[in-house]
């Protein structure tokens, strides 16, 4: 989820904490309790200063071993190590306790939006997404700001949040039946797909589809159940050549493979360069793909520059490349 709602919920966390009688009766241990619930709900996306690096390290990171088994485990220690120490009369057990709830939560709510978590390292690298919740879903965190005011206007918050998150758990509920709904649909109008993707958007009932049969891809959105394709192209493997071999050693081009599952590829060749262009087909946005790794290679096969991530135009992406003019 996104940093708002990770906020949201630790502060959510921590009012449902007051039904914890340890925690009502010590004013010290329900304020680092709080402290820790926030910290918690937020520490697993530590990774994001990755992005300073570039982002190839943050594609390649993000959600990866901050949110596996062992950090789960070893956040909230580290968290009560420095919270501890300004709450010494703060009973101990029940601060790792809720601290521990909001790491986990984090962690587990990451795992139904369509990037996912390697929430299973280290017994499995691989991506565990759901894709049913988008990274921003305004019901979720609509929902929690509107029990904060209840809060606020004097509401008991462990109550009012008990209540809320089963209201959430129906909604959780409500997504998977929308999601297997549109999932069938694809099924009955490419019968002969492989592997089919849908991912949420922020409106309720519209969803992403990209799919691969053994011959193309198919790109469309869905409203409801219905299902409409927007482009299609024939699905063509990516060939061996000493420019495409040259390429896949670049790290942004290395991080764009490791990260998607559907993409096309493109090679365009110039008078002193070549371009290696892989697409994402995933994020479809009016008409255009804006999620992209793209390598440039001179006549030698040596890398010039290279670029992953979201572009909007041609232009900023010719920019990222510094081949502008001037």
């Amino acid at each position: 989820m996104d940093t708002g709602t990770h906020v949201v919920m630790g502060l959510a966390l921590g009012g449902i904490a007051t039904l914890d009688p340890v925690v009502a009766e010590s004013s010290a241990t329900a304020t680092s309790v709080m402290i820790g619930a926030i910290v918690g709900s937020q520490i697993p996306d530590i990774d994001t200063v990755l992005k300073l690096r570039n982002n190839a390290v943050y594609i390649r990171n993000h959600r990866g071993i901050t949110h596996s088994i062992p950090a789960v485990l070893l956040w909230p220690l580290a968290i009560l190590a420095v919270v501890y120490p300004f709450f010494p009369s703060a009973n101990l057990l029940h601060l790792w306790l809720w601290t521990f709830l909001a790491v986990f939560l984090h962690v587990f709510v990451d795992i139904f939006n369509a990037y996912g978590t390697q929430a299973l390292r280290p017994f499995s690298s691989k991506w565990v997404a759901l894709g049913i919740i988008n990274t921003f879903d305004p019901f979720i965190f609509g929902i929690h700001v509107a029990g904060l005011f209840i809060w606020a206007f004097g509401a008991h918050p462990g109550y009012t949040f008990l209540i809320i998150y089963g209201i959430i758990f129906i909604y959780y509920l409500l997504r998977f039946a929308a999601q297997r709904s549109v999932l069938n649909a694809v099924k009955v109008m490419i019968p002969d797909a492989t592997e089919i993707i849908i991912a949420p958007t922020m409106r309720f009932n519209q969803w992403r589809v990209a799919v691969m049969s053994r011959q193309q891809f198919f790109v469309g959105r869905a409203v409801k159940n219905h299902v409409r394709i927007l482009d299609q192209f024939n699905r063509v493997p990516v060939p061996e050549t000493p420019v495409i071999e040259a390429a896949k050693k670049d790290k942004n081009l290395s991080a764009f493979l490791s990260f998607s599952p559907v993409y096309r590829w493109e090679v365009d060749e110039y008078d002193d360069y070549y371009e290696v262009r892989f697409i994402d087909l995933r994020y479809r946005s009016n008409g255009h793909y804006p999620f992209v790794a793209v390598v440039q290679l001179d006549r030698e096969l040596n890398i010039q520059s290279s670029y992953t991530g979201w572009i909007f135009s041609e232009e900023k992406l010719r920019k990222k490349l510094d081949i502008l003019p001037g």
